[in-house]
Formats: structure tokens, sequence, C-alpha cells
């Protein structure tokens, strides 16, 4: 008996062009290699601003000269040095993961590997506010009503505490713990407890017990929906902000509050500790510290000669 012919699968021919199915399988690649929320977040977001450009451009080759293209078009955006190459960053990783998948020639991927990202120039540098220009911040809303109530309580919120835009947004009833006699977040963030009465002031005038701590109000003076948005939170900033402090962000409370510690006393792994930084580097770059000779620290340690 003849046996019958076998059919082989091949494998599918690697493209030059990726449709939106192509670059979503490659998205999903990219975001399910990584481990950290923070660096999903950051990756989704640089993908899919790339994507939209891609698919706006006439039909385009995904290769070297493409990603050049989209490189002067960030560029000409006028964005830090750090933002696009972490843009040109997330492409890459995007690349590599579709030639791994098949979907794209190993040989456009490794064109693409090879665009250098902008020089640096110098160190970019943020906003840190004193002691008395941040409790003028976050005394500026009055609290008499509900809106001024919560902008009081968030403000609060990420200076003292100094948390992140999104971890302020998604903090609900079930991270915030009392331990030893202190308040704690759940990432092992104390909350002092001035910052917890505010807090409680907001939360007893909202009439909310459960969810996400921080909602939307109505013009009429009511919550609604679920939670906050994180661009509500940089509009809340910006819009207290005008009161005499230009060009504040709400990453540079997050600073504002590294330094403070710093100038209490604050030891740099509590500090460290506090923010939820990985490498103790990034912590010394949110102080923004610079070295002081008069008066330096080395000066009196305890082992200099009497007299």
């Amino acid at each position: 008996m003849s046996r019958k012919p076998t059919s082989k699968r091949t494998r599918p021919k690697p493209k030059a062009f990726l449709r939106l199915p192509d670059l979503d399988q490659a998205r999903s690649a990219v975001l399910n290699s990584l481990t950290s929320t923070d660096a999903q977040r950051g990756y989704r977001h640089a993908i899919d601003e790339f994507v939209d450009w891609y698919c706006s451009e006439p039909r385009l080759s995904f290769n070297r000269t493409v990603v050049l293209r989209y490189r002067i078009h960030l560029e000409l955006r006028n964005l830090a040095p750090g933002t696009t190459n972490l843009r040109l960053g997330a492409v890459r990783r995007l690349a590599y993961e579709a030639a791994d998948c098949g979907l794209l020639s190993p040989d456009l991927a490794a064109g693409i590997r090879r665009v250098k990202g902008v020089k640096k120039i110098g160190v970019r540098i943020g906003n840190w506010l004193t002691a008395e220009q941040s409790q003028r911040l976050w005394r500026a809303p009055s609290g008499e009503r509900l809106k001024e109530k919560r902008d009081r309580a968030l403000l609060a919120v990420l200076l003292a505490c100094g948390l992140r835009r999104h971890e302020a947004v998604e903090l609900s009833f079930g991270y915030i713990q009392q331990r030893e006699d202190h308040w704690a977040i759940v990432r092992s963030v104390p909350v002092p407890t001035w910052v917890k009465n505010v807090l409680d002031e907001w939360l007893q005038a909202a009439i909310i017990t459960s969810g996400k701590m921080f909602r939307r109000v109505h013009k009429m003076g009511k919550t609604w929906g679920e939670r906050l948005t994180e661009k509500t939170v940089w509009h809340v900033v910006l819009e207290y902000a005008k009161a005499g402090i230009d060009r504040l962000a709400p990453h540079d409370l997050r600073r504002t509050c590294a330094r403070l510690c710093h100038a209490a006393g604050g030891e740099l792994e509590q500090i460290q500790f506090l923010l939820g930084h990985t490498s103790i580097q990034t912590t010394e770059r949110y102080l923004g510290c610079k070295q002081r000779i008069q008066g330096a620290v080395n000066d009196r340690i305890g082992i200099e000669p009497p007299g």
C-alpha cells in the first residue's frame, strides 16, 4: 500500500508590513514579559502612542527608517530626552517580540534595535517646595465645599506620603491599616495622623465607606463614579499651584516629600522604603541635594583630636 503524503506545516513567512492584529499580538507579548506593573503601564502607553502614529501614516514598512522617522516625530514634540528614549525603547522591544513571534523579519528587527536614542545633555531638574510652600499648597482648598475637602485630602496624601498619581487614585479602604498606634498604607507607607484626619474629614463628608477613597465630585456637590482619574490629579495640582508656584507637576510633590523627610533628619534608607524605590541611587536623585563644604558632615564625627 502506498503511504499518504504527509502535509508539512510551514512556518508563516515574516512580514515587512505589520497590520493592527499583528501589532496587538506583539504588544501583548511585550506586556506579558514584564513583571512590574509600573513597567507594564509605561510600555503600554508608549506602544499605544507608536501604534497610533504608525497607523495614521501611509502604509509603512516596520523597519529602521520608519523608527527613525518616529524619533524625529518625538523630537519635534519637544519631549524630554528621557521620555523620548523610553518611547524608543518600547518600540525596540515591540520589534524584538514581533520577530520572536515570527511576525517580523529578524533582519528588520535587528535594524530597529540599532536606532540610537537621544543624547542627554546635563541633568533634568525637578521642582522642590519648601515646607512653607508645601503647607500653603495643601491648605489652599478652604474645605468648605465637598470638592475642596477632597482636594485638600489628595494634596496632603501626595505631599506627606509621597504617592504616585496612580497609587493615589487606586487608594482604597483595604490599603490603610493601623500598625503599632500608627496608620500605614499596605506598601509600608506611614501615614501621619494629621493626614489621616484630613482624609477622614473628606470621607465622612462624602459618605464613602468602601471602594476607592478619591472620587469625582459633581458640580452640584455630590460624588459620582467609582474612582478618580490620574488626569484629574494633575488638574488638581495645577489648580492650586497657581498661587505663586510655577510649573508644578504632581511628581514634584513626591520629590518634595523626599527632601522634607531628609531635611527633618530622615535616613536615606527609610526614605527609600517610603517611596518604594528599588535603587538607592533613584532616591538620591529625588533629594536633589548638593555637597556642603562649610560645616561638612565629616567635620565633627567624634574622632578628631581634642582642643
